[in-house]
């Protein structure tokens, strides 16, 4: 009897071991719920001059996954732009590479259901890393963990502003 439960517990944890052990070529843990919102945040961080990896990006996603952005339009309404990763990696390279960005997560809520996981991410960004903050927001991510590995399905997010305030919900973990 004392075997078996020794067995067992070897098992677990070698499962354990091995599965947050899953790494992309790129080196980003993605084994693991933490690893790859380490990764999510590693990823589009560069230093003035430099760009974002896609192809290192696009190892953290689901083939074809959506990306949104909360914005509010001239007439005042906040509209939802929905675009995919490699527009949305064209369209913000220029600006990335010209000023350099900065984004840590400062907080984080986690949701799930067997395999599915909803992650509200609360962010800042600067232009260096010992530099000012520039913005703050929260980042809601999909993601799907298929018994190996996690993989993003999409992520949407909106920025902080006077109206539109952090809730103390997300800055507490």
């Amino acid at each position: 009897m004392k075997k078996s439960i020794t067995i067992f517990i070897t098992f677990l944890l070698l499962q354990s071991a091995l599965q947050a052990q899953v790494k992309t070529s790129f080196g980003d843990e993605v084994g693991t719920l933490d690893g790859i919102i380490k990764a999510y945040y590693d990823v589009v961080t560069v230093k003035k001059g430099e760009k974002v990896s896609y192809q290192r990006d696009s190892c953290l996603h689901v083939p074809n996954p959506s990306v949104g952005m909360a914005r509010k339009g001239k007439d005042g309404k906040v509209k939802l732009q929905l675009i995919t990763l490699k527009q949305f990696h064209e369209a913000s390279d220029a600006a990335l590479e010209k000023d350099g960005f900065y984004e840590r997560e400062i907080s984080r809520k986690v949701e799930n259901f067997g395999a599915i996981y909803h992650v509200w991410s609360t962010y800042e960004t600067k232009n260096t890393a010992d530099g000012p903050v520039t913005a703050r927001g929260i980042n809601s991510i999909q993601l799907y963990f298929d018994g190996t590995r996690f993989w993003i399905l999409s992520w949407v997010f909106d920025e902080e502003s006077e109206q539109n305030p952090i809730p103390k919900k997300y800055l507490q973990n």
